[in-house]
């Protein structure tokens, strides 16, 4: 759909469920500011343990921009999930498997000219499926990424750069041996339509004790970087970067700590620096004018009682 109707349909979607929506038009100064960069439209916790058809609607690690004002959510527990753009309810929950039909962690997510290519941090994989959720190939992976992986720290973001040619996975922490604060973006070229091979490699420094939630490309071909960690007894550190390349690294730029946000009234189930916060992992632009970026955020819950899905409404200036 177009990035103008999906833009006014997330706004209604996130209003239609409770949250604030204060901000005015996308050229004007920011009402909710988090940084001179970065404001919050509002939040929506209408999807917080919900079910759909069976499906645990949590676990959510990944968003896209669907077709026919819809958005797909990504749960890292084998399901993806359509749902409509101006409720965010659930419109469909198509189960995915690997290969042997057993469940995989499933943490990036990519539309791609209606199939989904999807990636997980066990292995680490990217697979290509139909929209009814059956496997079309899997991408080739350099040997170094599947031998010197952390255990569930791989695969853990997912973009399709502007034209739709090249496609990059971030690992969320670094491989054995790295530097503790390097971690690796691995790219494909795609040759055909469904024929993608393998690319260049980059590096990309986190901040200490972070790791990489999600990358998302912006039009113009730099990448939108989520960092999170998780302290107990404090709560979680989630800082939005804007990332460009140069030679064979990508460096950063502090767009918001997003425990500057304003609160909104959100409550916390767990101790937070801003009851705002969650586990974020899921992010993807969708729609922008003005010189800004419509963007749209989701927590993983993790199907647990302390934690919340939470959609958050952001407009960014990179």
């Amino acid at each position: 759909m177009r990035l103008r109707t999906l833009l006014a349909a997330t706004t209604a979607a996130l209003a239609t469920a409770g949250c604030l929506t204060a901000a005015g038009p996308a050229h004007a100064t920011p009402v909710h500011a988090c940084s001179p960069s970065v404001s919050v439209d509002g939040f929506s916790d209408a999807l917080d343990k919900t079910a759909y058809d069976g499906a645990y609607v949590g676990n959510l690690s990944a968003l896209a921009p669907g077709r026919h004002r819809t958005v797909a959510a990504l749960s890292d527990r084998s399901v993806l999930f359509r749902l409509d753009a101006r409720t965010l309810r659930p419109g469909s929950a198509v189960p995915l498997a690997d290969e042997n039909g057993a469940a995989l962690d499933s943490e990036g997510l990519v539309a791609d000219r209606g199939t989904y290519l999807v990636s997980s941090e066990t292995e680490p994989s990217v697979r290509r499926y139909s929209r009814d959720g059956k496997i079309l190939d899997r991408l080739p992976v350099p040997a170094e990424l599947r031998t010197r992986a952390r255990a569930n720290g791989s695969f853990e973001g997912l973009t399709l750069l502007p034209g739709g040619r090249t496609l990059l996975a971030a690992m969320e922490y670094p491989l054995t041996g790295d530097p503790a604060d390097r971690i690796r973006l691995q790219t494909w070229r795609r040759a055909a339509p469904g024929d993608f091979r393998l690319g260049a490699q980059y590096t990309y420094r986190t901040d200490p004790g972070l790791g990489v939630t999600e990358v998302t490309a912006t039009p113009d071909g730099r990448l939108l970087v989520l960092e999170r960690g998780f302290t107990p007894g404090v709560g979680n550190t989630v800082r939005l970067y804007l990332a460009e390349r140069h030679r064979d690294a990508y460096d950063k730029t502090l767009l918001a700590d997003l425990a500057d946000c304003p609160s909104l009234g959100a409550t916390a189930r767990q101790p937070q620096p801003n009851p705002l916060l969650d586990n974020i992992e899921g992010m993807a632009i969708t729609g922008g004018g003005h010189g800004r970026l419509k963007v749209l955020l989701v927590s993983d819950d993790n199907e647990n009682p302390t934690q919340t899905t939470r959609f958050y409404a952001l407009r960014v200036r990179p």
